[in-house]
């Protein structure tokens, strides 16, 4: 049996109602249906996959006292469960007890009271306060508290409510030991023979055990296994797996299988509870790429030579893959890769491949180089080969490189020697090259700075003679210009003193009445005896006795020379 109403919900399973295999989520993408392989590879028709996939509902066939919560809520859900009670003559679920604002046990709003009437439930779903008394009312009857009325999971005497999100989803045991699994939904149920047991709420989007290729190490996706005890006669209890929930990435996806048939299941979230269905394995469909050390091939001189593979290969049709019975598209790959490698190899001689250390895409040579004979193998046969080959497992092989080999034998051991000795003597000469380069640099650059500084000397000087030049041509100008400036005020202030000379005499001439003159010779007089004092005599110039007084002057200041001139020539 399955049950996901709510959405629209592909459930793979046997065309009985009772079994279910998987339930995938229709809100997300896939990509058009696979054809399905049965253990032989060869597809199935349209009417044989029907038998495989099947879209089942719990709710579809009529069970007893199994009311799926609709709109009305939980209590509409027990509403509808009382009147099925009812009429199959049983005792109710909710009580007929009314509440009080006053006393008593309190129940408040999205709460349900719980009542153990007997080992019967009942319910009290109207907020307010139930007392204990009378007494006829709380005979045979035990309070039991209170339960939230949006709780996930209320389980109490046979009654069982269940109601997830959208992210959640219930597994359920019915009282036949069917399994379902309930999503973004809920039912209320009770169950008169056996019990209606809640195994696990599930967290779709956060699985807790994550799936990883163990050699690329890329994420394929995430498991979760849920279990139910269960105890055979007097044994003891064991856990048995009834549910797996996968969540698959994008461009990843899952085979599934039943017998030998192999369905292909695409990214999303799905749960598998058919027992007859199993997990065959997670693949990617993304490119992936690894090293691949290979096992000791001879060449055609019986030298052994292990080489190291570079694969880069994107797995399209994981149904081929699993057909021929392969878990990982490496596993394919590499015994496909052996044997191409071995018929190669087993072709050539050994001083045709020691010469070729890496072989590529990088270095693939045009063939008149007779050390080019491995590389034109390896790009002619064994590309070729290895594509064709891949393609049978529905794998697209991208790319392939030889990046490393090892040669073992006495031959090999020698080859190698002679090979490290060849290597060290060119690198003892590429060091002894280096450090003569080093040395020639070192000196060129010591030139180098030399001939900087000599520069920079040379522009020094150049810079401090303009300096010099350049201070002594303002210094000179400097000069000139206050001289001339100086010269400039001498003229005008002689200029301006003559002026007022001509002024003064202008203003004198025009004075004719004797007495102003008088008056002003008056006051020159003041004005000399204010400037030499009132005690100095003054001898007029123009007269006779003046012109003597010159004269005597004169003549003593020749007699005064005379006698100078005899005492320096004694």
């Amino acid at each position: 049996m399955a049950s996901n109403f709510g959405d629209n919900s592909t459930v793979v399973g046997d065309k009985r109602n009772d079994e279910v295999s998987f339930t995938k989520d229709s809100d997300y993408p896939t990509k058009p249906a696979h054809p399905r392989h049965n253990a032989t590879g060869k597809s199935r028709t349209q009417g044989q996959a029907s038998e495989f996939v099947a879209t089942i509902d719990y709710t579809v066939e009529e069970r007893p006292f199994f009311i799926p919560i609709g709109k009305d809520g939980v209590i509409g859900a027990l509403e509808k469960l009382d009147r099925q009670l009812l009429a199959a003559g049983r005792t109710k679920v909710l009580s007929k007890k009314s509440p009080t604002d006053w006393t008593g046990q309190e129940v408040v709003p999205g709460q349900l009271g719980l009542i153990n009437h007997g080992g019967s439930p009942k319910v009290l779903t109207r907020p307010g306060r139930y007392p204990g008394f009378p007494l006829r009312n709380w005979w045979a009857r035990t309070w039991c508290g209170t339960t939230g009325l949006s709780d996930t999971v209320i389980e109490f005497q046979g009654l069982t409510v269940v109601q997830v999100s959208q992210n959640q989803a219930a597994v359920v045991s019915d009282p036949q030991n069917h399994i379902f699994v309930i999503k973004n939904a809920g039912f209320v149920a009770y169950a008169i023979e056996g019990t209606y047991d809640v195994l696990s709420i599930v967290d779709q989007t956060h699985l807790p055990t994550v799936v990883k290729d163990k050699l690329t190490g890329v994420v394929l996706g995430s498991t979760h296994e849920v279990k139910m005890k269960s105890k055979v006669g007097n044994q003891q209890e064991k856990e048995y797996v009834v549910a797996t929930f996968l969540n698959i990435p994008a461009s990843n996806c899952a085979i599934l299988q039943r017998g030998d048939d192999l369905e292909l299941l695409g990214a999303g979230q799905s749960v598998i509870t058919n027992p007859s269905v199993t997990l065959r394995g997670l693949y990617t469909l993304g490119e992936n790429q690894l090293e691949m050390p290979t096992k000791d091939i001879f060449t055609r001189d019986q030298v052994p030579v292990s080489l190291t593979i570079y694969l880069k290969w994107q797995l399209t049709e994981p149904l081929k893959l699993t057909t021929h019975g392969y878990n990982t598209p490496y596993d394919a790959l590499r015994d496909k890769t052996q044997s191409i490698l071995t018929q190669i190899v087993a072709h050539l001689d050994y001083s045709a491949m020691v010469k070729q250390r890496s072989l590529g895409p990088d270095n693939m040579e045009d063939g008149t180089d007779a050390s080019s004979a491995f590389l034109d193998a390896l790009r002619t046969r064994a590309m070729d080969d290895m594509h064709e080959a891949a393609l049978e497992y529905g794998i697209v092989l991208k790319d392939l490189a030889v990046i490393d080999r090892q040669f073992k034998g006495e031959i090999a051991a020698t080859m190698d020697k002679l090979t490290t000795r060849a290597l060290q003597a060119q690198v003892e000469a590429a060091n002894v090259d280096r450090e003569n380069s080093n040395k020639v640099k070192q000196e060129e650059g010591a030139l180098s700075v030399t001939r900087i500084k000599a520069q920079a000397a040379n522009t020094q000087a150049d810079a401090e003679a303009y300096r010099v030049i350049a201070g002594a041509k303002a210094q000179a100008q400097k000069l000139k210009i206050e001289a001339e400036a100086q010269a400039e005020a001498t003229r005008m202030a002689a200029e301006a003193e003559a002026a007022s000379v001509r002024i003064k005499a202008q203003a004198d001439a025009q004075v004719i009445d004797t007495f102003a003159r008088e008056m002003e010779l008056r006051r020159m007089e003041v004005s000399r005896i204010r400037a030499y004092g009132s005690k100095t005599i003054f001898v007029p110039s123009e007269t006779t006795g003046a012109q003597m007084g010159n004269a005597m002057a004169l003549g003593m200041a020749a007699s005064m020379g005379a006698k100078a001139s005899q005492e320096i020539s004694k």
